[in-house]
């Protein structure tokens, strides 16, 4: 019964920080690019747009194609 209970303990270790995984949509402050990235963006390399962060990928990069800071950068490559 104890090995069960390790056994389960671990599993839950390894499983619940997949499970919380955060996507952010970031800007490149030097290109301006925006991407989607798992990882808070540090406010130097990458500045965080808007003032959340999603559950899934396809959250994010809905939210990065209505963000108005993303939208400027793909006139400018329009152009």
């Amino acid at each position: 019964m104890r090995k069960y209970v390790v056994a389960a303990a671990l599993l839950t270790s390894f499983t619940f920080p997949a499970l919380a995984a955060e996507y952010y949509v970031a800007q490149d402050p030097k290109t301006k690019k925006c991407t989607v990235v798992d990882t808070k963006p540090d406010g130097q390399t990458l500045v965080m747009v808007g003032t959340t962060s999603y559950a899934n990928k396809e959250d994010a990069k809905a939210a990065k194609k209505a963000a108005v800071e993303c939208k400027k950068e793909e006139k400018e490559n329009k152009s």
